[in-house]
This record gives structure tokens, C-alpha cells and sequence, in this order.
């Protein structure tokens, strides 16, 4: 992942612990919770937590969290992975909320269905947590599998989306 020098950041809490947000002046470029895994060097990000894409984030967020959201609505900025990657974080955008998918049906629909290790690796490496699901890809037998965020955040995701679709695991 390449972010540019000139984002900016801001701390905030969640239900799920604290939440580090970055921006770019073309959207939200990151999205992590604390020590979640590919966090980046964020040393020389300046901290804006009024920054408009990052205040928009933290609101929505809470009203995620709140049960109150169907659509973020925060603009995004991915152009810091590969292109294979911003396919891949492109069609979890496509994943509704309350509905999960394994890998290699998300490989499967990029059209690259042996490339499901690639894959998963992008999925792994999203930087942008819950706005863009990677919670929701599951393995090909529904179990949970890897979350950069910890499995206990991953299972309570989405718990949460299942009990706003009236479902229950």
C-alpha cells in the first residue's frame, strides 16, 4: 500500500475499540483498529480530526455502530493498492450488508477463479475496515476466517449486521 505523505488522521473510539481514520483530499484512504495488522507508518500524517472526510466517517461509524446506517456515504480513496487490489476491494463494495461470500466465490466473480490465495491476501490487505466488508468474506465452508482486525471483531461485525437483517448466528 502507498499513502501519500499528505494524509491526515484522527483517533475515535468504536464498541469495538479504537479506531484510527486517514484521509486524503479525494476520500477516506484508511480505516484500521488499533493494532490491526498492515497498519501503516502514519508518523508523518498530520492529526485533523475536522477534517470533513474524517468527521463524515466518524459520524457515520457511530451510526453504524448504532444500527442506524444502510449506506456510508464516505467518499474513498484506494487508489493506494494495486489495481488487482482495488478490484478486489471494489467488489466487496458489491457484498450487501447482512450477506456474506467465501473467497473463491469473490475470485469467481473477478474472473480469476484460481487466484483465490491472491485473492484473499487483498481482502487481507483492505485498508479501509467495515466501510469496505472484508468481515463478510467467509471461507468456503462458512467459517470465520482472518480478519486484520482480530476474529472477536470480525464474529461481532457481523452479528451485527446479521441481527439488523433479523437473523441470528
Amino acid at each position: 500500500m502507498k499513502f501519500p505523505d499528505s494524509a491526515v488522521q484522527t483517533r475515535f473510539d468504536s464498541p469495538l475499540g479504537p479506531m484510527l481514520a486517514a484521509a486524503t483530499d479525494h476520500g477516506l484512504c484508511g480505516l484500521w483498529f488499533d493494532a490491526q495488522k498492515h497498519l501503516p507508518d502514519i508518523a508523518q500524517w498530520a492529526t485533523q480530526p475536522d477534517h470533513p472526510v474524517l468527521r463524515q466517517t466518524q459520524d457515520a461509524m457511530q451510526a453504524y455502530f448504532a444500527g442506524d446506517m444502510a449506506d456510508f456515504g464516505v467518499p474513498l480513496d484506494l487508489r493506494g493498492g494495486t489495481v488487482f487490489q482495488q478490484a478486489v476491494w471494489q467488489a466487496l463494495l458489491k457484498i450487501p450488508s447482512g450477506a456474506t461470500t467465501s473467497y473463491g466465490a469473490l475470485s469467481h466473480s473477478l474472473g480469476h477463479p484460481s487466484a483465490v490465495r491472491a485473492v484473499a491476501g487483498a481482502v487481507g490487505r483492505n485498508p479501509v475496515s467495515v466501510i469496505v466488508p472484508c468481515h463478510r468474506v467467509l471461507g468456503s465452508d462458512g467459517s470465520l476466517t482472518g480478519y486484520a482486525g482480530g476474529l472477536p471483531r470480525k464474529t461481532a461485525l457481523l452479528q451485527l449486521e446479521a441481527t439488523r437483517q433479523g437473523v441470528l448466528l
